[in-house]
């Protein structure tokens, strides 16, 4: 998937810096489209919307650990078992994801939306809400 937006440190000139710019949000407007297509199938699959299947989860209570020293690989099996049971909780599974500083957001769009590349509308989204709680409540993206 190409990326847009970071010409840092090359010679492009602003004409294609709003090329750019303008191919991003014609990909924003398509995932967005996709996405919607998506929701529509999965309501009629699942009887509901994605909040809908969602909201009946509980939280699981996360106590974090202050890590002082290297880990014992053993903990670190520990740990993962551990995570591999909340996730099985929340009926999630594991899922080796490219490693390119969008590694959150790509893991939330594929538990969420069974596809990783739709990373860029879960980033804005997740943006949009934090900007909603701290009271910015009408942040663009």
């Amino acid at each position: 998937m190409t990326e847009y937006g970071n010409s840092r440190g090359s010679s492009s000139s602003t004409a294609s810096s709003l090329n750019s710019s303008s191919q991003g949000t014609e990909d924003d407007h398509a995932i967005a489209k996709i996405l919607a297509e998506e929701e529509e199938q999965n309501a009629l699959r699942y009887g509901g919307k994605l909040g809908k299947r969602l909201s009946h989860l509980d939280s699981i209570p996360h106590t974090p650990r202050v890590i002082g020293q290297i880990p014992d690989p053993n903990h670190a099996t520990l740990d993962h078992e551990r995570l591999s049971g909340r996730l099985a909780a929340y009926g999630l599974a594991e899922f080796q994801i490219q490693g390119d500083g969008n590694c959150q957001f790509r893991a939330l769009a594929d538990q969420l939306y069974h596809n990783p590349e739709y990373h860029k509308h879960v980033r804005k989204e997740v943006v949009k809400q934090s900007f909603w709680m701290i009271g910015i409540p009408k942040y663009k993206g």
